[in-house]
């Protein structure tokens, strides 16, 4: 099915090149295959290929990029693994609700599930990238994941949502009138935003704030759609031209 040619799984700075190879197995045993490694820190490593098994297409195919917005270039949903509350919560799912959605989406565009370092996971930074975050619930006396569980869990629920779709089970979403806007395209507008709040004076790269932060949420909850998108660059340009117009008088 098409779905599985749109979802990716991105590694971030994996550690153990063990855990790319039992990753790559992990995708191949539910049927998906699009593995991006960024920045991998021992790759390629013959303890990949020992742990990739019979799934060594899977890891000869993965894509090594320098960073994460490369990984994510294009995906109309991204969707962050974080095993911790945060300061500023974000729109979260749990992997069933994660895979049904990743699967009706990757119908129309392309889908990346993001997973963090071994031993610390995601930086703020790169969860604030994510449409959705998702929490796998654990045992809460021992709930450190291997990364390889954390991926075969989150691709065994797209492979049963799959499944779902097949008897016609899996609920549909709302249709919408334009595709989302690209994770790309929306890394420009935050650069966009940022840059028109401070020629009028509302934002100080130099003391941010939580501004950007929460700015970055509120669109998530959104999610904005290709024209949505067009326009609000448009109001941003309108806004920095008028502010260097007065600031030129």
């Amino acid at each position: 099915m098409k779905n599985f040619d749109r979802v990716r799984i991105v590694l971030v700075n994996t550690s153990h090149p063990g855990n790319i190879g039992a990753a790559a197995r992990a995708l191949k045993n539910m049927g998906l295959y699009r593995l991006y490694l960024v920045e991998p820190k021992d790759y390629p490593a013959d303890q990949a290929v020992w742990r990739a098994a019979n799934a060594l297409d899977v890891l000869n195919n993965a894509v090594v990029v320098d960073d994460l917005d490369t990984a994510l270039s294009g995906c109309g949903l991204v969707v962050g693994t974080s095993a911790r509350e945060r300061r500023i919560p974000w729109p979260l799912m749990n992997p069933r609700e994660c895979g049904v959605r990743v699967w009706k989406e990757a119908a129309e565009h392309d889908v990346a599930i993001v997973f963090g370092r071994e031993d610390r996971g995601l930086t703020n930074e790169e969860l604030h990238k994510c449409t959705y975050h998702v929490h796998i619930p654990s045992n809460p006396e021992y709930s450190s994941l291997n990364i390889a569980s954390a991926v075969q869990v989150l691709c065994y629920e797209i492979r049963m949502a799959s499944l779902m779709d097949d008897a016609g089970c899996v609920p549909s979403f709302d249709e919408w009138d334009q595709p989302p806007a690209k994770t790309n395209d929306l890394e420009l507008y935050f650069e966009h935003l940022e840059q028109a709040l401070v020629d009028i004076g509302f934002h100080d790269r130099a003391n941010p704030r939580q501004t950007m932060t929460r700015l970055r949420r509120l669109y998530s909850r959104i999610r904005l759609d290709e024209m949505e998108l067009s326009i609000l660059r448009g109001v941003l340009t309108a806004i920095r031209n008028a502010a260097h117009k007065i600031k030129n008088q």
